[in-house]
């Protein structure tokens, strides 16, 4: 990790340099290599202001703090830069989660929820009821119906077994089949 300190109105010192190197370290285990960072560290009046660029892989983080104390300016700047790179990495990650993951991590939310549904509040109630009545089609029919309508899913009567079946949209574009 690479560092450039700029220093206005405080004399340079190795002691500070360290301890900013120390507490700016902790991103290295959240970035990839190589990671530029730039460091301005000010003094004014009855302040201390300490600031931060950071770059790395596309990913630019800037944060800046002020405080009446330096080294409390730059424990502070640690702690929002932290941040900033976890908020940012967990956007990145969720934008490139494959469409099993999102069935995973959907299933699971539903398992957690399911716990709670048994004990209903007195608020809910059914908002929206239709009449059906599902036909008895082919699965081919069902899947050319499904991609007319602009629903997720078709409720239908299987024409082979009689039974009634759902049919819906996968995340990843291909189609699910419940059978009852």
């Amino acid at each position: 990790m690479q560092i450039d300190f700029t220093f206005r109105n405080i004399e340079p010192s190795e002691d500070v340099k360290s301890y900013v190197e120390t507490k700016i370290g902790r991103v290295k285990r959240y970035l990839l290599e190589p990671i530029e960072a730039r460091v301005v560290l000010k003094a004014e009046k009855y302040r201390y202001i300490a600031e931060i660029s950071i770059s790395s892989n596309g990913i630019r983080i800037n944060a800046s703090e002020e405080t009446e104390d330096l080294y409390s300016a730059i424990d502070l700047l640690a702690d929002t830069v932290e941040s900033q790179i976890k908020k940012q990495l967990d956007k990145m990650r969720r934008r490139k989660l494959s469409a099993q993951e999102r069935n995973i991590i959907a299933n699971r939310n539903r398992s957690s929820v399911e716990g709670t549904m048994g004990e209903a509040d007195e608020d809910e109630y059914v908002v929206f009821t239709e009449p059906f009545d599902p036909k008895p089609i082919d699965l081919d029919e069902a899947i050319l119906q499904l991609n007319k309508s602009d629903r997720g899913f078709l409720v239908f009567t299987n024409q082979d077994t009689g039974r009634i079946n759902v049919i819906y949209r996968r995340e990843d574009g291909n189609y699910g089949l419940i059978e009852t």
